[in-house]
């Protein structure tokens, strides 16, 4: 197996994190960049995403279409169907999937599962490869992190049922076309636009019923939140599991939303593969646990903690999601827990510039204990 990545990414970290020269957001996103070109020039090259640590490999074929816009390139991660099968038949379907599509603009990337399970999008090292793909094209197409997009067909289908929710802030729009969606958490796509493209007659797994069931959920959350749940679905009645790319609208309708990376208001329910951060929220992941929700919104100064299942959670700040150049508030149930300005931390801009998208770079940070809340100290968590 080719580690190449490890030693080189174990260094680029030490150099960025021991830093010391005080840094503007964009300067330390610029270094971070730099930083990681080695190792996105190495797996660009192999076409083949390693994630320290893991063992996991997720292979990749990509197109580029269009003229790159003065933003940015889009990204659009395409993901194939198959399952619990031979390996032959799985590559067949990685084989389809490269040319199902065809934005008219962007870097169209068909990646093939590492695994031949039933699971195959939704294992849990998918979401840190899918983080490390999404940085290797942002550092060599130059792609704009507002403008990632997911989608996936049948097994690829469950996935985006699975990772849209789950992965919501990173991505600009989803689609699903043909999937399962298990047992994934509908809350979490309040700010994420987010398609179904379904044959009427795909009966299996119940997968045509559980598409009319979402729809109605999508509905009535979006009635109860006209700010939120943007949501397009297409029920083909005389279609079965394939919809003659009837589903290739998907693509035109994705690419007309942008991501917004500090949304006003976010609510979060912990799925059974663990995050610590979502959006401008964070929790220790050992008090992370399936099913655990926080619920957060902002108006002009003001942050209100609306739902919180945790002892401690942290809220990441910049000049994006709220005027870091005048105090700010923060009020959880009927309490004002926090008042003041908040303190420049370099040391945590450094950190989170790491991960190459301005939009989730923090220049202070929050933390809630026990009721509750002080700003981390620069340099401790």
């Amino acid at each position: 197996m080719n580690h190449y990545p490890l030693t080189i990414y174990a260094a680029a970290c030490l150099s960025l994190i021991t830093g010391a020269t005080a840094q503007t957001p964009q300067e330390a996103l610029h270094q971070a960049k730099a930083v990681y070109r080695p190792v996105a020039e190495q797996q660009w090259a192999h076409k083949q995403i390693i994630y320290p640590g893991d063992s996991a490999i997720l292979r990749f074929e990509y197109k580029i279409f269009g003229e790159k816009p003065a933003d940015g390139r889009s990204l659009y991660i395409s993901m194939h169907g198959g399952g619990n099968t031979r390996p032959q038949v799985n590559d067949k379907q990685w084989s389809n999937q490269q040319s199902l599509y065809a934005p008219k603009e962007g870097v169209y990337v068909a990646p093939r599962a590492p695994t031949n399970t039933w699971m195959l999008w939704h294992e849990n090292h998918i979401d840190n490869l899918f983080d490390e793909l999404i940085k290797t094209a942002i550092v060599m197409e130059d792609v704009n992190p507002n403008k990632v997009y997911l989608l996936g067909y049948s097994a690829g289908g469950d996935g985006t049922f699975q990772l849209a929710p789950r992965m919501a802030d990173r991505w600009a729009a989803a689609s699903m076309m043909a999937g399962h969606p298990g047992d994934a958490p509908i809350l979490n796509l309040r700010n994420l636009p987010f398609a179904i493209f379904m044959g009427g007659q795909d009966a299996a797994y119940n997968r045509n019923g559980l598409a009319a069931e979402w729809e109605k959920k999508l509905d009535s959350l979006q009635q109860n939140d006209p700010g939120g749940y943007l949501h397009l679905v297409k029920i083909y009645p005389e279609d079965g599991h394939w919809m003659q790319r009837k589903d290739t609208i998907a693509i035109d309708w994705m690419a007309g939303y942008n991501r917004k990376p500090n949304p006003d208001k976010v609510i979060w329910v912990q799925d059974d593969r663990l995050h610590d951060r979502f959006y401008w929220l964070g929790v220790p992941l050992d008090q992370a646990a399936t099913g655990k929700k926080l619920v957060a919104s902002v108006d002009k100064q003001t942050i209100t903690i609306e739902h919180n299942d945790y002892d401690t959670f942290y809220i990441y700040l910049n000049d994006g999601l709220i005027n870091l150049n005048k105090p700010i508030k923060v009020l959880f149930e009927g309490k004002q827990l926090f008042k003041g300005k908040i303190r420049r931390d370099q040391q945590l801009i450094n950190e989170t510039a790491k991960l190459l998208d301005e939009g989730r770079v923090a220049i202070g940070q929050l933390r809630y204990d026990k009721g509750k809340i002080t700003q981390v100290t620069p340099g401790k968590s």
